[in-house]
């Protein structure tokens, strides 16, 4: 049995990334994620790796962007208010198709908000993070474990699509604290990159990595072309979990400590007899169109769970087409739904027998 440590989510992230092959961290203190800085200033050091703290989170993520670009594993994190600092050079990277990974433990906002746990920047994640026409894989853990699992799984993602994997946590799993088995992590090697700018040893032709093209044919082909490789990540990227969905009536749809807390108002609905299961999404995007378009064939309604005003929500309605009502049940500004909340929701869905 693989040995078990004790840590915080971001503790987790940070570990694991360093298992994943990462040597270069660059980041800026912001809470609910700075134990990922702190813990990256400790370690970094001690196994040749390097860490610096940027003048900003505007230095941080373009330090990313030059060592992705000379094809190493890089990183940064940062909470809600500091990834939309970083948003115009996700933009570069995605435009230069370059690997990385970002963490975002979100916290309240808009603007500055405050500092306890929000999922309240779905928008900003799932739809781009940044100008222009582009995506980012986004993985929402629900554990801290999956804290360190889907790290080195955005690394990989990242490295096999060219492009930024984003690891989308509230500040609940960045600061609370499970057991973690690292061991167990599965780390595949790094891919070749030819495109690398790793110097030419009059060997090759020279690589440059760049996000401009004057010419627009050219920059319409690059974005034809990105989009057919953002088509293959839906087709074959998505993940998510079933939960009680065998003979569910009701669907809950929630991600990371939403999740969890609905797991525990599902178990009690289910000893009251009313028949509710739940879809998590693990990828928020690609989100689990798929898992939501069947089971719209068999409930009567859904309901989403979520520490925002209503963002996934949109997307449980397109991916089941609208053809089931779809409910809120939200906490926000930093705030939790309880599972008497969510219970409640579930209870009101079932006397309403699927009515909004």
């Amino acid at each position: 049995m693989a040995e078990k440590v004790l840590m915080k989510g971001n503790e987790a992230i940070a570990e694991a990334a360093l298992h994943a092959g990462c040597r270069h961290y660059f980041g800026y203190p912001i809470t609910p994620q700075t134990e990922i800085a702190a813990y990256m200033a400790k370690r970094m050091p001690k196994i040749g790796g390097t860490f610096l703290q940027a003048e900003s989170e505007i230095a941080a993520i373009n330090m990313v962007y030059g060592v992705a670009s000379a094809g190493y594993r890089v990183m940064t994190s940062s909470s809600s208010p500091g990834i939309s600092l970083k948003s115009e050079g996700l933009s570069y990277l995605a435009g230069a198709d370059l690997p990385s990974l970002v963490v975002n433990v979100q916290r309240g906002g808009p603007g500055l908000g405050g500092i306890q746990p929000s999922q309240s920047d779905y928008f900003q994640a799932t739809k781009g993070g940044g100008h222009g026409d582009f995506r980012m894989i986004v993985l929402a853990p629900a554990s801290v474990q999956e804290m360190a699992e889907l790290t080195v799984k955005g690394f990989e993602l990242a490295d096999t699509y060219r492009m930024t994997a984003m690891i989308l946590a509230d500040g609940t799993m960045g600061q609370m604290m499970e057991p973690v088995s690292l061991d167990a992590l599965e780390v595949k090697p790094a891919p070749e990159k030819p495109w690398a700018t790793t110097g030419t040893k009059l060997q090759r032709p020279h690589n440059i990595v760049n996000s401009l093209s004057l010419i627009p044919e050219e920059l319409e082909k690059f974005n034809f072309a990105r989009y057919e490789r953002y088509r293959t990540i839906e087709e074959k990227e998505a993940m998510w979990e079933e939960y009680m969905m065998e003979d569910a009536e009701i669907c809950i749809a929630a991600f990371g400590i939403a999740a969890r807390v609905s797991k525990n108002a599902i178990n009690e609905a289910r000893k009251q007899g009313i028949k509710v299961g739940m879809i998590r999404p693990i990828t928020l995007w690609p989100f689990p169109k798929d898992a939501f378009r069947r089971a719209a064939d068999q409930v009567n309604s859904f309901i989403s769970v979520e520490l925002s005003m209503g963002q996934m929500i949109e997307d449980v309605r397109l991916a089941s087409e609208c053809r089931k009502p779809v409910t809120l049940c939200n906490r926000a500004g930093g705030m939790i739904p309880s599972p008497d909340q969510v219970l409640e929701a579930i209870k009101n869905a079932a006397k309403n027998g699927g009515a909004n």
